[in-house]
């Protein structure tokens, strides 16, 4: 029997295509979903049958893993409860997006462990497993009202061309596929990348939608420095934070990128594109670090999710961002770390601002040193 296929962009109500693809997994049917990358087979990871359908109908040999998608990089950390920083690095920068993560499985508290057995030798056959957070709100909803992960592969017979429209899954797969969700043609119309994640380094399994040199820029520790306008502080700790780095690893400034360390700033309450304040300009100077080229940015969802260390000036400013992103709580710390505060030099005298640079310098030698990167 052909599939069900269900169009997205046509239903006046998509909630009703999405409860029907939660109820055909449920029921152990294979559905095909619309991705960024290409179109997938999806399995409920509870139901062993469906599972075991699914490999065969794409005559996948046996030992070959599929991935398991998840809601969320959060999730995630239930099956990988020890997810090393650079993994938990790039899970928080690439999702929901078009990479899949593969990871050690030998935590005794992971949440595979539960999964039926041979789904469990599905996914993890080799002692790895690969995660997935597609960046498609169909399968994202399906995911959020369906107990437990699924089970996911594209939707195509080994060895064929990637199906990236509707009418590609039913020609491909036919009767093997009950459910398709219609959601045009997938926007990239290539896989995703595959990444091995080992303790502190990464390896390319598979080429996909996201270039080495651009995974090798997610995987960059990240130090984000905030004040309120990003025309005084933020900068000038920026600024000096670069020129530490650089002392530590005795490269240039300008080199910190190669060596895997990306430094930036944000104001609760800046404009885009503002110039540092020329009386930071001149302190900084005369302490060998060049303010003149910073525009100033606002504190942005993105820039708090990447950030593996937010640096603020005040307790005001930490409050207000777990207060905003509570989620970045454990990422967010002072900058001095006796809980004193950094006044803001501005509108004061150049010794003001002298002041203000001293203290930053003082309070960043010591996370310098301490930063295990």
């Amino acid at each position: 029997m052909p599939p069900l296929v269900l169009d997205l962009r046509s239903t006046d109500d998509s909630r009703d295509v999405i409860h029907r693809a939660v109820q055909a997994l449920a029921e152990g049917q294979i559905v095909a979903f619309p991705t960024e990358t290409v179109y997938g087979l999806a399995a409920s990871a509870l139901c062993e049958s469906a599972v075991d359908r699914m490999i065969k109908s794409k005559d996948r040999a046996e030992g070959r893993p599929l991935a398991l998608a998840v809601r969320s990089a959060d999730e995630a950390m239930d099956y990988v409860p020890d997810l090393s920083p650079l993994g938990r690095r790039l899970a928080r920068r690439c999702w929901p997006g078009p990479v899949t993560l593969v990871v050690e499985d030998h935590h005794p508290e992971s949440l595979v462990n539960q999964l039926p057995p041979a789904v469990r030798q599905a996914v993890a056959p080799q002692g790895t497993i690969g995660f997935r957070v597609p960046a498609h709100q169909a399968i994202l909803d399906v995911l959020r009202l369906l107990a437990g992960p699924v089970v996911l592969t594209s939707a195509n017979r080994t060895g064929q061309p990637d199906a990236v429209t509707a009418e590609e899954v039913v020609t491909a797969m036919d009767d093997k596929v009950q459910v398709v969700l219609d959601g045009g043609r997938s926007r990239y119309g290539q896989p995703s990348s595959v990444v091995r994640v080992y303790d502190n380094r990464f390896e390319v399994l598979r080429k996909g939608v996201v270039s080495e040199q651009t995974l090798k820029r997610l995987a960059s520790f990240m130090v984000l420095f905030v004040c309120t306008g990003n025309t005084c502080r933020s900068p000038m700790a920026e600024a000096m934070f670069r020129q530490a780095m650089a002392e530590r690893l005795k490269c240039r400034p300008g080199e910190l990128e190669d060596r895997g360390i990306v430094a930036t700033s944000a104001g609760l309450a800046a404009m885009m594109g503002g110039r540092a304040s020329p009386e930071a300009v001149t302190v900084l100077r005369t302490m060998g670090a060049d303010l003149s080229a910073h525009e100033s940015q606002p504190l942005t969802e993105q820039l708090v999710r990447h950030a593996d260390l937010i640096l603020p000036m005040t307790r005001s400013h930490r409050q207000a961002i777990v207060s905003e992103w509570p989620e970045a709580t454990d990422r967010v710390r002072l900058l001095c770390r006796d809980g004193s505060d950094v006044p803001d030099p501005i509108g004061g005298p150049p010794e003001v601002y002298e002041r203000c640079a001293v203290q930053i310098k003082a309070e960043l030698a010591e996370w310098v040193k301490e930063l295990k990167l």
